[in-house]
């Protein structure tokens, strides 16, 4: 069985960029740049991990973590936020809680390649469905790597 990652990113050339190297990796990438659509497709896809980018417009990717946690039958996907946006505390303190790892853009190739395999990695080997988010035992943050 194929693993499946959805790339959701409003920055058309860089989600085709991702979704390239992944494809080339083995992986069913599917790409959508908006979050509303995102989320659509997820309920429908249920994709094995996200790829999420958090500046777009309307529904931005913390609005997404938030829809996508509360639905009962996506709120144990696991998701990379990849962003070029500087965070501040509060920020990186609020992705931890939704269980999103967080990478800084620019990623490079093997970058991309290294973190996917981590996160779909991390979410097999995770031996209960709780997310950080219901766990009262959660990380104060995310691992945000540059």
């Amino acid at each position: 069985m194929e693993t499946t990652i959805l790339i959701i990113d409003d920055n058309v050339v860089l989600a085709r960029a991702f979704a390239r190297v992944l494809t080339s990796a083995g992986y069913r990438v599917h790409t959508w740049h908006s979050a509303e659509d995102g989320l659509r497709q997820a309920k429908v896809q249920r994709p094995d991990a996200i790829i999420l980018d958090l500046q777009m417009p309307f529904v931005n990717g913390v609005g997404f973590l938030y829809r996508l946690r509360a639905d009962g039958t996506l709120r144990d996907t696991p998701v990379m936020v990849v962003t070029g946006t500087a965070l501040n505390e509060q920020r990186v303190a609020e992705l931890a809680e939704l269980g999103a790892v967080v990478r800084l853009k620019p990623l490079g190739v093997e970058e991309l390649l290294t973190e996917t395999r981590a996160l779909i990695a991390a979410a097999c080997a995770t031996s209960s469905p709780v997310t950080h988010a219901e766990s009262p035992s959660a990380p104060a943050s995310p691992h945000l790597r540059h």
